[in-house]
């Protein structure tokens, strides 16, 4: 299948029109026409290969939106037309002990990603949702609840299961007491996603102008983070703190807000802390930081069918394939309240 797409061919080439190959349907696989495209700021990390492992060509895009146009003969779940989502993994070995209690994010012998990553089956590189179509297996497609806005639900495939899964992996229900650290894509999808599930949330910031934007996204309060009596004040009281800063950053003066047995999760960094952590609020408390990463398949479906329940969706900006080079950098300046999404009928203007 010929298909069109925008890539990077290197780590310091812009984004633009490329057009390549996508592999036959096989036949547990659905071939999805793409309406609308998240970005990431995965996407940003992997063009420009600030991790070290890009593969080029790229053609980013982990937050899928479009409709089914064609199924292969074993697949039963989906029909043409339906709405559908592809978001960060395309496939995984789906018989280790992570695949089989449905977190194929862990996948022991590695998942295989919806971009920058090779094909278990034919071994030919991945391309992703900035693009006219793609072809996944069924396993791994989700399907959209009726009346959902795609442009809205596409972020939900990233930013919405990176932060719901550490809700439901510690229980987070009605009176649980949530924090969220840092107002961006991840934080204001934590926000509404612990709302709707009947927490009492409050926002860590530094930035004492995002208030009425919290409180309007679901936060009950703003807490300065940088002033160390708004901090003390919330000594010992939150069950879960979700941090979602993409950069390094000190967790001590958050780890006294937890109450016992509290837990802080990373979700936005990866990668070493300049700080020499002091375990005293940990040991004295039972309190523990964690990771969480992604979500699984059917974490991802429940999460979406919870936000078809509740009317929940990520404020995005729509933007053309066109903008792209300028959306990354805005992504950079914290430039957009809270997503960008492509529409990718620009493709063909």
């Amino acid at each position: 299948m010929n298909v069109l797409g925008y890539a990077a061919h290197s780590a310091t080439d812009p984004l633009a029109p490329f057009q390549f190959e996508r592999r036959q349907p096989r036949p547990d696989d659905v071939v999805i026409d793409i309406l609308y495209c998240g970005v990431c700021h995965t996407d940003l990390h992997q063009v420009r290969d600030h991790r070290g492992v890009s593969r080029y060509p790229i053609v980013p895009g982990h937050e899928i939106m479009g409709r089914v146009r064609d199924v292969g003969p074993e697949v039963s779940r989906f029909k043409p037309g339906d709405a559908v989502g592809v978001g960060c993994m395309v496939d995984s070995c789906r018989h280790c002990a992570a695949c089989g209690s449905g977190h194929e994010q862990h996948c022991e012998e590695s998942p295989t990603f919806t971009y920058s990553s090779i094909d278990r089956h034919d071994h030919t590189p991945t391309f992703g949702g900035y693009s006219e179509s793609i072809v996944v297996s069924d396993k791994f497609v989700l399907k959209v609840p009726e009346g959902m806005a795609l442009a809205g639900a596409a972020p939900l495939l990233c930013a919405g299961v990176t932060t719901w899964a550490p809700l439901r992996r510690w229980k987070v229900g009605q009176g649980s007491r949530v924090a969220v650290v840092g107002l961006g894509g991840l934080g204001h999808m934590a926000l509404k996603l612990a709302k709707g599930l009947g927490a009492d949330v409050t926002l860590f910031t530094r930035s004492p102008d995002k208030e009425a934007d919290a409180c309007r996204l679901g936060a009950d309060r703003v807490v300065i983070s940088s002033d160390a009596a708004q901090m003390a004040a919330w000594k010992g009281r939150f069950d879960l703190i979700i941090d979602t800063v993409p950069y390094v950053h000190e967790l001590g003066p958050y780890l006294p807000t937890l109450a016992f047995d509290g837990t802080l999760v990373l979700v936005g960094y990866m990668g070493p802390l300049q700080e020499q952590l002091n375990t005293a609020p940990l040991v004295y408390g039972s309190r523990a930081v964690a990771g969480s990463f992604i979500g699984g398949v059917a974490e991802t479906q429940e999460m979406l069918d919870f936000c078809g329940r509740h009317n929940i969706a990520s404020d995005v900006e729509v933007i053309g394939i066109q903008q792209i080079e300028d959306a990354y950098e805005r992504m950079l300046r914290s430039d957009v309240k809270y997503r960008f999404v492509i529409d990718m009928s620009s493709l063909k203007r």
